[in-house]
């Protein structure tokens, strides 16, 4: 019998992760993991298994209430796997009725923040992913100076500067 160790129990846990990951996007077509707000900040939810069974970049929204977070995860996912692009900066009004989206690229130093899991199926953190922004009910995105106070803490933009980079707010972007 092997010795119990914090690194056996460790290998365990992420493998049912694993296991229940890859269940996941066998029947959904992805996985959908929902982290629920802390001290720390807002909740959010993120795709695992687009990328390795739909060649699509793994998806993150911050800030949404729990239960519309997977709705608009697994919608993107379908339209993506489906062939649908989605440019940075566009906005799309399709995903949410009266609220339209937009993309962003993730950088790759907020993928253990906020894909953390997602490297039980890929260690090497070897896959794209993006972030999709919505704004307020009010139409404020997290980077207008208009935008509810906080709002931009509760939504991070996961690029390294921490606002849109594909783009420019205003110009040619939201």
């Amino acid at each position: 019998m092997a010795a119990v160790t914090p690194e056996t129990v460790a290998e365990d846990r992420d493998q049912e992760l694993r296991e229940w990951i890859v269940e996941q996007a066998e029947q959904r077509g992805n996985a959908v993991i929902n982290v629920a707000p802390d001290e720390h900040g807002a909740g959010y939810a993120f795709t695992v298994c687009a990328w390795a069974m739909h060649g699509v970049p793994e998806a993150v929204v911050v800030g949404l209430p729990e239960q519309l977070a997977p709705v608009l995860l697994d919608a993107y996912v379908d339209r993506a796997a489906n062939g649908e692009q989605f440019e940075y900066g566009k906005l799309y009004h399709d995903f949410f009725d009266g609220v339209p989206v937009t993309f962003e690229k993730v950088a790759t130093a907020h993928y253990p923040e906020f894909f953390g899991s997602a490297f039980v199926v890929y260690p090497d953190g070897d896959f794209p992913a993006v972030q999709i922004i919505v704004p307020t009910p009010d139409g404020h995105w997290p980077w207008a100076r208009n935008a509810p106070e906080g709002f931009a803490s509760w939504q991070p933009v996961l690029t390294v500067s921490g606002r849109p980079e594909s783009w420019t707010p205003g110009v040619d972007g939201p």
